[in-house]
């Protein structure tokens, strides 16, 4: 049997008549930028969230340079003032995550500082919060890493203790829940990616932030098109983050399906975890009572990790890493100056995750065949 690490064709060829409807009217139209499609695009997606504003852009990397620098974030601090900062702006980061969310905090002008995971959330340890703070820490990123939300409390109360402000990225968490309310409604603005592999994918590149406060959402708005809100009209030098009109159509659409589609992945999430719970060599994902986990990956830890991916593959199973080497390792940021053992629990945990098969279409014989495998190379071993 081939199973698929995730089944994008699937999924488009059950909502295919909807999305050549609304891409044909697209083309039809030739309006391809920022047009009505993807302006009713962001008014649902804000009310999805029950927050004021949403604005949509060309990838999750480019929401979180605008955020950081409509923030007043590193080189943003001196577009914002209009002063030079001899220092550098301080932003504490989770050390578990895609280097998209602290590259953007360089290119700002900002300079990352990373926080250990826990253990059994993946997610920033708000518990090491506070040692990481200084004169200069301006704001603290939160990753919803792998579809589980971040213990949100704790890292609210530090940050508005410390005056600090408080980014989401969601890039992976499309539709998940923090004791029963939506994320990105916590940060002062939430960032999300639109990557074709996302639980809300589009068919191509793109992002957006969400905010409940206008005057940013003003900002942004006049950012995202190179300062202007009038065409030609210049208030400020901004850059160009526009959501095609094309990825909104389709955005759109399948925005209808995410409710179906995360109670999809949450059902594959308990087959695994029924199958797998009595694997000795397989630690399974936690979630936490806080949390409505929506699973954009499942990840497993286990022993003989590249031996079982060996295996896998060799039956047909797709698998992943995310991530194998924590950003502190990676030669990119070498010149931070951390080294092995700075990050104790991500470091173990980076050593033993696989990503298995996960998408809400798999049937319940594709999970079983994943966890008969799995078992059946710990038994032969």
């Amino acid at each position: 049997m081939k199973i698929p690490f995730l089944d994008l064709k699937g999924q488009y060829n059950a909502i295919k008549p909807e999305i050549q409807k609304e891409i044909n009217e697209v083309l039809d139209n030739t309006a391809y930028i920022c047009g009505k499609k993807v302006k009713a695009f962001e008014e649902a997606f804000a009310r999805k969230h029950d927050a004021k504003f949403f604005l949509g852009l060309s990838s999750g990397t480019d929401a979180l340079h605008l955020a950081y620098w409509c923030l007043g974030i590193g080189i943003g601090n001196q577009i914002c003032s209009g002063r030079l900062n001899p220092e550098p702006d301080e932003v504490i980061v989770p050390i578990n995550t895609y280097i998209a969310t602290v590259e953007t905090v360089t290119i700002a002008g900002a300079k990352p500082v990373f926080v250990d995971q826990e253990e059994k959330s993946f997610n920033i340890d708000p518990w090491k919060l506070e040692e990481k703070i200084t004169s200069r820490t301006k704001a603290i990123v939160v990753v919803h890493l792998y579809g589980q939300p971040a213990d949100m409390d704790p890292i609210l109360k530090i940050a508005k203790k410390h005056n600090l402000v408080v980014i989401e990225d969601c890039s992976q968490a499309h539709n998940a829940e923090y004791n029963g309310k939506k994320i990105g409604s916590f940060g002062k603005a939430s960032t999300f990616s639109f990557y074709p592999g996302k639980n809300l994918g589009a068919y191509g590149e793109a992002g957006g932030v969400l905010t409940n406060d206008e005057e940013l959402y003003q900002f942004m708005l006049r950012f995202r098109q190179h300062g202007a809100v009038v065409k030609y009209v210049h208030d400020i030098e901004g850059h160009n983050y526009r959501m095609e009109e094309l990825q909104g159509a389709v955005l759109n659409v399948k925005l209808k399906h995410l409710d179906q589609w995360t109670e999809g992945r949450r059902r594959v999430a308990a087959k695994y975890n029924e199958l797998l719970s009595g694997v000795p060599e397989v630690i399974l994902p936690e979630e936490m009572s806080y949390a409505k986990h929506v699973y954009h990956l499942f990840e497993i830890r286990v022993k003989k990790r590249e031996p079982l991916m060996v295996y896998l593959n060799e039956k047909g199973i797709d698998v992943g890493l995310h991530y194998p080497l924590p950003l502190h390792l990676q030669q990119a940021y070498n010149y931070l100056g951390y080294k092995e053992g700075d990050f104790p629990v991500a470091e173990k945990c980076c050593k033993e995750i696989l990503s298995i098969p996960m998408f809400p279409e798999m049937t319940e014989e594709q999970i079983k065949y994943v966890c008969e495998n799995i078992k059946l190379f710990y038994i032969n071993r």
